[in-house]
């Protein structure tokens, strides 16, 4: 906890009130003090929604983490882009913040003896200070997992106090009404100069969501999450408001107000002031802090934002080689090296830092908006497993927190639009990175997270639906067990379909046989439904023509999947009534020809043979996934190529492979190029060791599927249960 907290009060504690409460003073006077609090109000209540998601998922990557769990993957990924980006540049403002006050620093030192340094004085040595500070802090941390500082942190707070208690100090030997007037006007411009204080000074209190964002790197993370958050905002907290407080009762003297000093120069305000109650060792404890501040939220921001790319990384919605872990020291090297890059380059080029710092506190304000929205679907959507720290006074404190911060990102908005422009700039940049590198794989990542973990589908609103129609009472128990593979009952729908085929004019008391078979089939179908544990629903029609009696039933219910049984594969037949049934499917569709008594916890070896085009990969992803989720499976991915293939060629094979094998099962897979001129009988072969087989249906356009002459020779040759997969549309 003391690490985790140390990372919110290294973000928090004195960069923001000493660039910010100038601007505060200016704006509204005395109720500076009453601006800070009221955000303080909110950002405790943005911290307990922060808490509640960051206690239900434990892992790196903050408010992108929390939106990968309950928004789509392209809503994830602008949430993880720009919130990236906003801890980049808050990094740039401190480490440029930190440039400025060490040079001054120095400076101040040198005048003492006499003479300063004429490098000092030029304009270049802000940006060489930082850079320099900016490489060292990045260096550092590709050798430790830890964001540090500590030690900083303590010394800063120690500033901090010996400046309140010297405020303090000195307001006891001033009279009761000298204070009582610095303090008046309180509302210097009205209750809309204290909003427009509250909209400028919130982002003074941003960094407790940091803590979230290394969240993966937090011991015994459900509990010391939140009490970091929380106690690393009282303690900001503590600071700023007895530190305001002084600043405007002891601060200046009777010629002028708190307010007109920080008119004439609020970026030194808090130094000024400190100087006229402390004397000179004022000014400088306030440039120590100041340095010291900075410093630890340069430290704390490129923490974080490293690992947002880190989590980012490891869902392919960034390169995943961002994801690179040091053997020694378990730091995310990669992604450490290019954040801190990217803060090296844009302390360059960025032409208006003012503007970029604005975006920076919109973007985290809309997050923090969002975060609030995402915490209540959370809560909505976690029936069966609640987070573990629950938001006290639900639903009120993320309504009011979310609408506050959303206000205030209006406000931010309008009175800074450059920030607005910027934020839409790196949006439609990183839109355009998504969909032309990063979307496929970032969608297969997708796939198989959800199929992976089934709670995701609960927690985006999904309650998947899949169709199992049964005519052959054999098949009932394979069936219903790979429905639930697909579709966790627990989380979705199996629905098991009957279709009694009988002619218009049936008359049940006459004609006994549909009845019969009807009879076989649902007792075996609720036999297997007990036996497996899967609570399915049944769905009985009577109907003379079957198949278009399920694609009937599949859209008016708005399957997501389809599983059929396969009896027979016949090597001349095309366009048979099934195959005419997966072109009238719109729907994800799986075909299984298994053997009489197959049970599928037994097939234990998986066969994918490909031919190197894709087509199903989504639909592939889903299922290897599934079958995987709660049984250990080896699967092997088969490409069988040519004797006479050149050696070029068959380099090029293997690496395609290697990529459709991590697209579609991750990197714990086999994979095998075999050189033969009789791909069916190899196959065959493979086959026969394995336990389960996959194909894909040929699609030949939106509404004709066959099974493909490859694929049909293929389950003919083997003599294990075989899947057909044919993807939606």
């Amino acid at each position: 906890m003391f690490g985790a907290t140390s990372v919110g009060v290294g973000a928090i504690v004195g960069g923001g009130i000493l660039a910010l409460a100038g601007v505060a003073f200016a704006t509204t006077g005395p109720s500076a003090i009453l601006a800070f609090g009221l955000n303080g109000v909110i950002a405790v209540l943005t911290a307990l929604s922060f808490a509640e998601m960051a206690s239900k998922f434990p892992e790196s990557g903050g408010t992108y983490t929390f939106s990968r769990k309950v928004l789509s993957v392209e809503s994830a990924f602008t949430v993880g882009w720009v919130v990236w980006f906003a801890s980049i540049v808050a990094a740039v403002l401190y480490a440029i913040g930190f440039g400025s006050f060490a040079t001054l620093l120095l400076s101040e030192l040198y005048a003492t003896q006499g003479s300063v340094p004429h490098w000092l004085e030029e304009s270049w040595s802000v940006l060489a200070v930082a850079l320099a500070t900016t490489v060292g802090i990045g260096a550092m941390m590709t050798f430790r997992s830890s964001g540090g500082g500590a030690w900083i942190n303590v010394a800063k707070v120690a500033v901090f106090t010996v400046l309140i208690v010297g405020g303090f100090w000195a307001l006891t030997g001033q009279p009761a009404s000298k204070t009582t007037q610095e303090l008046r006007p309180f509302l210097a411009s009205g209750w809309g100069g204290l909003v427009q204080a509250m909209g400028y000074s919130f982002i003074a209190l941003q960094g407790f969501d940091l803590i979230a964002a290394v969240g993966g790197e937090v011991r015994e993370p459900t509990k010391n999450i939140p009490r970091a958050m929380l106690l690393s905002l009282v303690i900001a907290l503590l600071i700023y408001l007895p530190l305001l407080f002084v600043l405007t009762t002891v601060g200046t003297d009777e010629s002028q107000s708190i307010r007109e000093l920080a008119a004439s120069d609020p970026e030194a305000v808090v130094a000024l002031a400190a100087r006229h109650y402390l004397g000179t060792s004022g000014y400088w404890l306030v440039l120590i802090a100041a340095v010291l501040s900075m410093f630890s939220a340069l430290q704390a921001n490129l923490f974080a934002a490293s690992r947002i790319a880190l989590a980012m990384s490891r869902d392919n919605t960034l390169p995943t080689a961002l994801s690179r872990i040091a053997a020694g020291s378990g730091s995310p090297w990669v992604s450490v090296l290019v954040t801190t890059g990217l803060v090296c380059l844009l302390i360059q080029l960025l032409p208006d830092v003012a503007a970029a710092g604005a975006a920076s506190s919109l973007i985290f304000l809309v997050t923090f908006a969002i975060a609030h929205w995402l915490a209540i679907l959370v809560r909505q959507r976690s029936v069966s497993v609640p987070p573990p720290f629950r938001v006290p006074a639900y639903p009120v404190v993320p309504v009011i927190g979310g609408l506050a911060c959303l206000a205030l990102a209006i406000f931010q908005g309008i009175a800074v639009p450059e920030a607005g422009i910027i934020a839409v700039m790196w949006i439609a940049i990183g839109g355009v990175l998504f969909l032309s590198l990063f979307a496929r794989r970032a969608r297969l990542t997708d796939v198989s997270n959800m199929a992976t973990n089934p709670e995701l589908s609960l927690l985006r609103g999904n309650s998947p639906l899949v169709l199992v129609p049964i005519a052959n009472p054999n098949n009932a128990r394979a069936m219903i067990a790979l429905a639930d593979t697909l579709v966790p009952a627990a989380l979705g729908r199996v629905l098991v379909q009957t279709v009694v085929v009988a002619p218009d004019d049936w008359d049940p008391r006459v004609n006994h046989r549909p009845s019969a078979q009807l009879h076989a089939v649902m007792t075996e179908v609720l036999h297997a439904s007990a036996s497996l544990g899967v609570r399915c629903e049944t769905l009985t029609t009577v109907s003379a023509e079957p198949l278009e009696e399920i694609a009937r039933a599949a859209k008016l219910h708005q399957c997501r999947s389809v599983l059929l049984g396969l009896s027979e594969i016949t090597p001349e037949a095309r366009d048979t009534p099934l195959e005419g049934l997966l072109g009238q499917l719109s729907c994800d569709v799986v075909v299984l020809r298994a053997p009489k008594d197959w049970q599928l916890d037994q097939s234990e070896q998986i066969l994918v043979p490909v031919g190197g085009r894709g087509g199903h990969d989504y639909l592939l992803t889903r299922l290897l996934s599934s079958l995987s989720r709660e049984q250990q499976r080896q699967v092997k991915f088969l490409r069988v190529i040519p004797t006479d293939t050149l050696r070029a060629d068959q380099k090029r094979i293997r690496k395609e492979l290697d990529r459709t094998t991590r697209v579609n099962a991750g990197r714990v897979c086999e994979r095998e190029v075999v050189l033969s001129n009789d791909p069916i009988k190899t196959i065959a072969d493979r086959a026969g060791d394995a336990g389960l087989v996959i194909l894909g249906a040929q699609r030949l356009g939106p509404r004709r599927k066959l099974f493909g002459d490859f694929t049909r020779k293929v389950a003919m040759e083997s003599n294990c249960p075989v899947i057909i997969i044919s993807r939606r549309g």
